[in-house]
């Protein structure tokens, strides 16, 4: 079986109750709340029977529903937020937490959480449960001495439930039928004698395993114990002798296939190591007990086991074992509020050292400027391409040159990505580009709070022109076809591979606004000025020296590509509690990366944080849909931007029910979709390497469908049928990017349709 996962996303607000309750109702559960929430559950049982569920959505009180013939141990480990258990315990970030009945009370979240749920059969953990004294309550934490222990290997379980792990969760659920009755200090049979008798003897049976002669009488003649007496005992956990020596032998053959030691040996070599002298009969056992044979089994891990440690030197994202993680702080400090008439004001903003953050967001940033809702900002915007020629984009400028300085001495900005600031994982540089976009921000927006919506208005974009000499008036930018394209492992011709940077200027042909290429150059290793080399580019602003290249000036002859000035990024702040790599997009927005984001469009943001905290980076002269072979037209924009600020109790239905980004044009409505609408959400605390791993289109087409649906029946009062046909009779869905960690895939809706 598979992890199963579901979200409230896909329905309309009215709905999203029902839609949870019943989502949890077939695991056991049953919610009580008074508002509609957002909520997402995985879900895997595993081969023997144990049942595994990751939640995460908001306040509620959540309830175990009786079923009958089950006698489940519930644990749980409350991996985000607080919680009320029975009795007005409280339940803290990190504990895990123990009930011992079936049905009853669980916990009562008072806000935020996230949640794993295990539900365990006695009869897989071989004990009849008996609280010692002070575990008679149902529903609390388990022993202080044993939480080490256990939180290391709840984590695990997330982490291998939010990449869809299936072979490590199967091989999981052994470690918890061995580890969990010791663990929770419960005793069977009710004397502590007779439990240490009982696991004195399940060891000695497990020490045996390898001896195919071994049986009943044969053990408890050894062992100095009458054969009725071992009987009994393993009669405490629902097993006999018989039955615990299969499952024990078929545990070990499985661990055995899913370690990658193991890997060269023969299968019928493992089977024999455990008691298994018959290859065919071990071959249909493990069949039957695990519903796969020995072979498909061991692939199935060791492929699991190749792709999750697959972390190369040309990785985007922040490598799985990484913890960068503030310590949860306060939403950043509001700058003073100015005195001022109700009248809209106008702002300026230029790209300064002072006012941008480069390749992450972070909702601890104090913000650079405060604004109100109607408000203009005229305000700057530097690619982090222009060192690719620093003298037609840089040189002259004394913003850009401010905050693009890099001597042996020291950086102007030094974080540039969510990556340590040590460089301590590949050596690149403080923050070691997991994140690349030069970003101006945050900007507050007075009044915002979580749960509205904020609509950014482009009202006009225009190219920064050089301040260079010798290009005084013009305007340049560049477009790279890197690593992380999707062109890279598919080249005809040599070198391979290759990185190829083509550096365009921006002017008019024919009088309409277009691109034209200068010249090209293929990327030499460059060591940045604190000695680094980096053969590829794999961290942003590395000065390129034009002394170590061959330029190309013959490229795209007559060839004029049409201008489309926007912003590839325009985000807020996500409620995370950390630096978060800029190149994924999520629900809160960043690098969408459509080139509709343009002069005459809003764009719609929900709300995560108090101020909101806009920041706006990542300008591009020209995209096509897909930006395939890795960015766009990179080129430094200014433009001037309207803030409206719509309270979600005060919205029409389409706001009220918005969380993810919208985008609006003078004739289309663009309903975007990602490979996770909310990555941060579906994929935990190793999101930001998982999305990377895990992107599909498929997923973003579903997501964009689901989207759609949504906003049809929410924002147009359509059915879901006459939704379904429209969508398919008159929309047009289109790949966004396939380069940004998180995939999208965006879908038309032309106004006139409603007219």
């Amino acid at each position: 079986m598979s992890v199963e996962r579901f979200s409230t996303d896909p329905f309309p607000l009215d709905l999203r109750g029902v839609a949870w309750d019943g989502a949890l109702r077939d695991i056991g559960l049953a919610a009580q709340c008074d508002e509609p929430l957002d909520g997402r559950l995985l879900f895997y049982r595993a081969p023997q029977g144990c049942e595994i569920a990751l939640l995460a959505s908001g306040a509620q009180r959540l309830v175990r529903r009786p079923q009958p013939g089950a006698d489940p141990v519930w644990l749980a480990s409350l991996m985000h937020g607080s919680a009320r258990l029975p009795r007005d315990t409280i339940a803290h970030q990190g504990e895990l937490l123990y009930w011992p009945s079936a049905a009853g009370p669980l916990l009562e979240a008072t806000g935020k959480f996230r949640l794993l749920l295990l539900r365990l059969s006695r009869r897989e953990l071989h004990w009849a449960a008996t609280p010692q004294s002070g575990d008679e309550v149902d529903g609390g934490p388990v022993r202080p001495g044993h939480q080490p222990v256990l939180a290391a290997l709840v984590a695990t379980i997330a982490e291998a439930m939010e990449a869809s792990a299936d072979a490590a969760l199967a091989a999981l659920e052994i470690t918890l039928a061995e580890i969990m009755p010791a663990a929770l200090g419960l005793l069977a049979g009710g004397s502590a004698k007779r439990a240490a008798l009982r696991r004195r003897i399940l060891r000695a049976i497990d020490t045996r395993l390898d001896d195919p002669q071994l049986n009943l009488a044969r053990f408890a003649d050894a062992e100095g114990i009458s054969t009725r007496a071992v009987q009994k005992l393993l009669e405490d956990g629902g097993h006999s002798f018989r039955q615990y020596l299969r499952q024990r032998r078929l545990n070990g053959a499985a661990e055995a296939l899913s370690d990658p030691l193991q890997a060269a040996l023969p299968v019928a070599e493992i089977g024999f190591r455990v008691g298994f002298i018959d290859p065919a009969h071990f071959s249909r056992a493990f069949r039957q007990h695990f519903g796969v044979a020995p072979n498909a089994y061991r692939a199935e891990a060791l492929q699991r086991t190749e792709t999750a440690a697959e972390i190369t030197p040309r990785s985007r994202g922040v490598p799985q074992a990484t913890r960068l993680y503030e310590a949860p702080a306060p939403t950043c400090r509001p700058l003073p509020t100015v005195s001022r008439s109700d009248r809209p004001t106008h702002h300026r903003l230029r790209a300064t050292p002072q006012t941008v953050h480069w390749g992450y967001f972070s909702r601890s940033l104090s913000p650079v400027l405060s604004v109100r809702s109607g408000d203009t900002i005229a305000i700057d915007t530097l690619t982090q391409h222009a060192t690719d020629d620093a003298l037609r984009m840089i040189v002259g400028d004394p913003d850009a040159e401010a905050v693009f300085r890099w001597t042996a001495g020291g950086k102007a900005i030094d974080r540039r990505g969510a990556g340590p600031m040590d460089a301590s994982i590949y050596g690149r540089g403080a923050g070691e580009g997991f994140g690349v976009h030069i970003l101006t921000g945050p900007i507050l927006v007075e009044d915002a709070l979580p749960g509205d919506v904020l609509a950014v208005e482009i009202c006009d974009i225009a190219p920064r022109p050089s301040r260079a000499p010798a290009f005084v008036g013009q305007s340049f930018g560049s477009n790279a076809a890197v690593w992380w394209g999707r062109h890279y492992d598919d080249l005809l011709t040599g070198p391979k591979p290759r990185e190829v940077i083509t550096v365009y200027e921006i002017g008019r042909c024919n009088g309409c606004p277009c691109a034209h290429a200068v010249y090209s150059f293929r990327w030499t290793p460059q060591r940045d000025p604190f000695g680094v080399l980096h053969s590829t580019i794999d961290y942003p602003g590395v000065p390129v020296d034009h002394n170590t290249i061959e330029p190309c000036h013959n490229v795209l002859r007559d060839v004029h590509i049409p201008v489309r000035l926007h912003f590839g990024t325009i985000g807020v702040a996500p409620d995370y509690p950390g630096p978060l790599d800029s190149v994924p997009p999520s629900a809160f927005g960043g690098n969408i990366d459509n080139w509709r984001i343009g002069a005459g469009s809003k764009l719609y943001l929900p709300v995560a944080v108090p101020g909101a905290l806009l920041s706006i980076g990542d300008p591009h002269a020209a995209q096509g849909d897909a930006e395939f072979c890795g960015t766009a037209i990179e080129c430094s924009l200014s433009g001037t931007i309207r803030v409206h600020l719509h309270r979600r109790e005060q919205s029409g239905a389409m706001l009220r029910d918005l969380n993810y980004p919208l985008i609006e044009t003078p004739d289309s409505w663009i309903v975007q979709g990602f490979s996770h609408a909310d990555y941060l959400a579906e994929l935990g605390e190793a999101a930001q390497s998982e999305v990377y791993k895990q992107s599909s289109l498929d997923n973003a087409m579903r997501d964009a469908f689901r989207k759609l649906r949504r906003f049809l029946m929410t924002a147009q009062g359509l059915s879901e049928d006459e939704a379904i046909s429209l969508l398919s009779v008159a929309v047009d869905f289109g790949v966004t990017q396939v380069v940004d960690g998180n995939w999208g895939v965006h879908a038309i809706v032309p106004k006139r349709l409603f007219a």
